[in-house]
Formats: structure tokens, sequence, C-alpha cells
């Protein structure tokens, strides 16, 4: 009997452990995915013989087995991921370009650094946008012919009204959704809450490119007269996207881990979810952006949260907005300083081919956070 309660001690104490390094690792894996955009290139993945690109070269070890098998199901899904990243990232540096938190970025594979492991509005905003970039590029690439296992939305066929009919090549934002989920949802691990605020976010992403979509049309008719439309469903541009999501990152939900209760009749508890941390405020839709913990201070160097600080940042010294030198240096002051820059300028267009320019020197003044 002593023998068998200390194997059953030994085994529980297993199971907590691994359990522990679980919930661990969880954070340690989120978004690792992401660092495929700096090592995505011609010589990490294997063709075949049409010299279609098919994988990325397993030693480097930064998909899970399940992304790795999702991108060798799918010839040609790889480029189309890594596009999607490259648009995220930019998007992002492009919305926070005049805030404290400019969305720096690494050439290591922690692309976002340490923010990622927080759970506050900006890391809200990274998973958003990345899940966002991988479902708009994914979409795009079907309709494009890029990817093998996808075509164009053909669904909509027929009528579609009095004077137009679907036709035409839809983006494929089902599938982009589909595979995004599938994708970019499995590098999440654990129940507690950073992972339920990160796969809401992730989702937030999707659904913001697919509520987006936009009916496009072509005219048919003698001269032009647009008797008759063919109409299809077009993606809107990232930068829309990216509006959006800035809109919801400003209004974010701050949210706690909740239960449901539990269900008598069939004495099961029911799933965890996410409520406002505020009993007055409703609940965040499937649009919303939520986050758990106050962001950090960005003002100053902080290497334990990885924030950069904005000491060198340039300012705008008349605005009175975030980029504003007042705001952006956090009181800290700023210098000024003058630099001539000669551009080429107007510039002539000789027939044929021939563009003859003259060099323009003008004086430009800098601000900078001290």
């Amino acid at each position: 009997m002593r023998s068998l309660a200390l194997l059953l001690g030994v085994k529980a104490a297993c199971i907590l452990l691994v359990s522990s390094l679980s919930r661990t690792g969880a954070v340690n894996n989120s978004g690792r995915w992401w660092g495929i955009v700096n090592v995505a290139s011609s010589s990490n993945l294997l063709t075949n013989s049409k010299s279609v690109q098919l994988v990325l070269d397993p030693s480097l070890a930064l998909l899970s087995r399940r992304q790795r098998r999702l991108i060798r199901q799918n010839p040609g899904i790889l480029h189309a991921i890594a596009a999607g990243l490259h648009t995220a990232i930019k998007e992002c540096k492009w919305q926070f370009r005049n805030r404290r938190w400019n969305c720096p970025t690494t050439y290591s594979p922690a692309i976002f650094g340490k923010i990622v492991n927080r759970g506050c509005r900006e890391t809200a905003f990274v998973f958003a946008i990345t899940s966002a970039g991988v479902t708009h590029a994914v979409a795009r690439s079907c309709s494009e012919g890029a990817i093998e296992s996808c075509t164009c939305d053909y669904r909509r066929r027929g009528p579609g009204g009095p004077d137009w009919h679907w036709g035409g090549c839809s983006d494929n934002v089902d599938f982009g959704k589909m595979f995004s989920r599938e994708f970019v949802d499995s590098s999440e691990r654990g129940r507690d809450l950073r992972y339920l605020t990160n796969l809401h976010n992730n989702e937030a992403g999707r659904m913001t490119v697919s509520s987006e979509m936009r009916q496009e049309c072509k005219c048919h008719g003698m001269s032009g007269s647009c008797t008759v439309r063919t109409c299809w469903m077009r993606l809107p541009s990232f930068r829309t996207v990216g509006d959006f999501l800035k809109e919801r990152f400003d209004g974010a939900s701050r949210v706690i881990y909740a239960n449901k209760g539990s269900n008598r009749a069939s004495h099961r508890a029911e799933p965890r979810h996410l409520e406002p941390e505020n009993p007055a405020h409703k609940p965040p839709s499937s649009l919303d952006l939520v986050y758990f913990e106050k962001s950090p201070n960005f003002c100053s160097y902080n290497g334990k949260t990885g924030t950069l600080g904005t000491s060198g940042r340039t300012c705008n010294s008349s605005s009175p907005g975030l980029d504003g030198c007042e705001l952006l240096c956090c009181g800290r002051g700023f210098k000024t300083q003058t630099e001539s820059v000669t551009e080429r300028c107007h510039c002539t267009f000789h027939w044929c081919c021939h563009v003859s320019c003259l060099n323009c020197t003008s004086t430009r003044t800098l601000h900078q956070c001290l």
C-alpha cells in the first residue's frame, strides 16, 4: 500500500509539473511563428518538380508540428503568411508612428519583443493585426491562384438584383479566416486569461477583415450603358483594416476571467469566458479588442518590460497632440537641430527617353526628445 501511495504521489507531482510547464510555455510560444517573417526565404523552402515552394525547413523550429503540416498541405501558402506578416508589421508601425509605443520590432524570432508576454492594449493590437494580416494575404492569394488548395470564392452565383448578377472572382475570405484560425491559434496553449484574450484578439482581427468586405461591380452594355452589372466581393485595403483596429484599440475593453456558473441538470461547469472588469460596461463583441492589465510606462527604457523609451524620437514642437514634443517626450524636453537636405527637383521628361532634374537644397529643422 505504501508503494502504491508513493507511486500515485509521484504521478500526481509529475502531472502538476507538466501542467505548470505547459502554462509557462503558453507565454513563451505565443506568436513565436511571427519569426518566420525574418527567415522565410528561398533558401528555407523545399520545392517540387514544378518549382512550387512547399514547406519551410523544419530545422528553423519556429513553427509547431501542426503549423508545418498546414503549410505542407497548402503549397504556396508560406509566402502569403510571410507577406501578411510584413503588411501587418508595416501597418502597426504606421498606426502608432506618433505614439510613445511605436510598434518597435527586432530581427530576432521575438519580433515584437517582450510586449507579447503582457496583457495590455498594445499586446491586443499586435495579436489582432497579425491575425488580420494572415487572413487578408491568404484570401487575396487564393483569388490570385498563388495557393494550390484554394481558388476564388464562387459560391455567389446567379442574379443578385434587378440589374446585376454575381460573377467574377470574389476574394476567398472564408478560406483565409479558416486557415488563419487553424494556423495562428494553434500557437496558443493553456486555459488561462492570457489564452482567452489572445484567442479573442486573433478572432477580432479576422472578423474585421471579413466585416469590411465590399462589393465591386463591372458594367456591361452597348457603349458603356451599364444595362447589366457583374459584381463580386473584394477585400478591403489593409489600411482600412488597420484604421478599424486602431479605433478598437482606443476603445478596448479591460476584462477578467469569469465562469458562467454550473449547470445543475448536467452537473457540469460552463466554459470559462471573458467579461468586463467593470460590471457597468457591456460585454466585448467579437470585433472588440480586450486586455487585462495596464500598459507599461513607455517613456523610459526598461529592459524588464522591454520598453525602449522615447529618447531620440522625432517630435512636432507645434503640435498639442500625441506627436507633440510635450507628450511624446514625457516632459523631459527636446533638442532642436537644423540640417541641409539636397533632393532632386524640377524634373523634366525628354522624348525619348530621358529625365533631367535639378538639385534643390533646403534647410530642415528637427526636434528630438531628450
